[in-house]
């Protein structure tokens, strides 16, 4: 006999799209609430943005030898303390920072932004907390959110979390290009203050709040744990912009992951170094805090973590102190880290004294 069921003998189902976990009203509803948000960033050259199958940007015409620079990144575990604090409001403007931060080093102008949101689950009110978010972000970075992709994907990701990806396209003069091959032995290392962690090192930092047990409403510094941590990473686009428009500015550095020793050497040419005062800049309490918590060497906070320093920017000894008021006339806190030296090893490194 056989045993196979024919098709007629299978009872048949009623099933939707949102039976199997995917709403698309909830996307369409996202959709509609982002577009303001959207809106507040167009710019010149945004020709169609949100709600197409692409969006369309045109290069703006005062470049005469346009080169466009791409950047793409994330959030890391960030978005952990995130879903545990029930905090989505700032995890956008992260999200942006990381990506147009790293452009921006090779001096370039940030022209747009797109996002990839996935999810198990769309919740609109914590997608469109985020996506504001990432509008804010590039505001503060004077570029463009003119298109990304939302996608709900039932059993991909545990109930309540999410995961982001963020890609900024910019532009920059070929000329004008910042790769660091300008930079030599008795230039300056200035360093601008970061807003905190920003986003990398947070694997380490939950390791060390779960083994003490804290409570994120813990009290640091006058404001909650939670606040303290969340806070989103600096955007150092019109600063840095300005700067080098007006200073042969050598080189930059964004530092991320892999901290000041890992992030420094990859502007400078082989056969130099960095020489890095320890004493040069305040270690912030959030750090010094961590630190102590965690037993942390001294080794690892500089690999691990900014440690109070967001970004780097090299430049000839002559024009440090005028690169400097200019900063610090745009509201960033600067120091003078250090110098460029000659190195006996042949590798570029970063030594810290």
């Amino acid at each position: 006999m056989d045993k196979r069921k024919s098709a007629s003998s299978i009872q048949l189902l009623d099933l939707s799209y949102r039976d199997a976990g995917v709403n698309i009203d909830a996307g369409d509803a996202l959709i509609k609430r982002i577009q303001p948000f959207a809106k507040k960033t167009m710019r010149d050259g945004v020709l169609a943005g949100i709600g197409g199958f692409s969006a369309l940007f045109e290069v703006p015409n005062k470049y005469h030898e346009p080169v466009l620079v791409s950047g793409a990144d994330g959030v890391g575990t960030k978005l952990k303390l995130a879903f545990h604090l029930n905090r989505h409001d700032t995890v956008g403007q992260d999200l942006v920072a990381m990506s147009v931060n790293d452009i921006l080093v090779q001096g370039a102008e940030p022209l747009f932004f797109l996002d990839y949101f996935a999810c198990g689950t769309l919740n609109v009110e914590i997608a469109s907390s985020v996506l504001k978010g990432i509008a804010v972000g590039c505001e503060l970075a004077g570029c463009s959110l003119i298109g990304g992709e939302t996608s709900e994907m039932p059993g991909m990701y545990p109930e309540g979390e999410y995961d982001l990806a963020g890609f900024a396209v910019g532009v920059v003069e070929k000329r004008k290009i910042i790769d660091g091959r300008a930079i030599r032995a008795g230039d300056i290392i200035l360093g601008l203050a970061s807003s905190g962690i920003h986003s990398n090192g947070y694997s380490l930092v939950r390791k060390i709040i779960e083994h003490a047990q804290l409570d994120p409403q813990t009290h640091f510094g006058g404001q909650s744990l939670s606040d303290v941590l969340m806070t989103p990473t600096r955007i150092y686009v019109k600063s840095i912009r300005k700067l080098i428009r007006q200073l042969p500015v050598k080189g930059i550095a964004h530092i991320t992951g892999g901290g000041l020793v890992g992030n420094i050497p990859r502007v400078i040419p082989q056969k130099l170094c960095a020489k890095i005062n320890r004493c040069a800049w305040p270690l912030p309490g959030l750090f010094t805090w961590l630190q102590e918590l965690g037993g942390i060497a001294d080794a690892e906070m500089y690999r691990v973590f900014n440690c109070g320093i967001g970004m780097v920017v090299i430049i000839a000894n002559e024009h440090a102190k005028a690169a400097t008021s200019m900063l610090l006339e745009d509201g960033e806190q600067v120091w003078t880290l250090g110098t460029v030296c000659e190195c006996n090893t042949g590798e570029t490194q970063v030594i810290i004294v």
